[in-house]
Formats: C-alpha cells, structure tokens, sequence
C-alpha cells in the first residue's frame, strides 16, 4: 500500500522555485546537462517568463523566472545545495561529464561529506550548487 500525506497537510505537488537573469543557460543547465525535462513554460506574464523543469509523470519540480526588468540572484552560499540521488557511481559520472560538455565542471564541495561518498558537486549559472550523489556511496 502506498503511503499517503497526512490529512494535516494535504499536498499534491512540490515546487522549488528562483528567480535567474540567465533562463536559456539554466534551461540547457538543467535539462542537456543534468538530463531533467522541460515541463512547461511561459512567457510574458506580469513581465515575467519561466521555466518548469523536473521528472515526467512526478509531483517535484523546478521553477526558474525572469522578470523583463532583471531576476538576479546570486547563490547564498557554497553549501546551499539541491542534492541529486543518483543509482551509481557511472551514472553520476555520465552527468558531470555532459555537464562538462555544456560547460560546467565539477567544484570542490564545502562540505567534505559529499566527496568522501563519492559525490559530484557542480554549480549552475547561478552558482548555485547541485550535488549527483550515487545511492550506492550512501553507507
């Protein structure tokens, strides 16, 4: 049987979202680099266009804005991370190196936690940082 959220807080989707100044880079960030899918988008709403991106068919997604007027926002600091579970150790390998590709290599981590199980730590336009972490480095 499935497990359901409490009837306290009934949610049905979770969206992380945050402005950029740099939407077609995060965009090919995201999606060529990472692997992750466009869901929607829009454009010229209140002077803002956007971006939905996450996992098809899941209620967890990543939204990017840019307002005609400017979005800037710079990354809070080196150990604000959006972690990544990845099944293995070559499939973490196979992103960093088509993130590489696009332009993103990997950066040290702040946290040594990341590294010691074999993790990636690669920062996006932004500087805000994504963590591919193999499930099998977890112990």
């Amino acid at each position: 049987m499935k497990e359901q959220w409490s009837d306290i807080l009934p949610v049905a989707q979770v969206r992380l979202a945050r402005p950029t100044d740099k939407l077609q880079e995060v965009e090919r960030f995201y999606c060529d680099g990472v692997g992750l899918k466009k869901l929607g988008s829009f454009e010229g709403h209140q002077g803002y266009d956007g971006i939905m991106i996450g996992l098809p068919g899941l209620p967890y997604h990543l939204e990017f804005t840019q307002h005609e007027n400017g979005s800037p926002c710079p990354a809070p600091s080196k150990d604000n991370l959006l972690v990544l579970y990845i099944p293995d150790q070559q499939c973490v390998e196979e992103i960093a190196q088509r993130l590489a590709k696009v332009g993103y290599p990997e950066v040290a981590s702040e946290n040594p936690y990341w590294l010691k199980h074999g993790a990636v730590t690669i920062e996006d336009p932004d500087g805000w940082r994504l963590v591919l972490m193999p499930t099998n480095g977890i112990g």
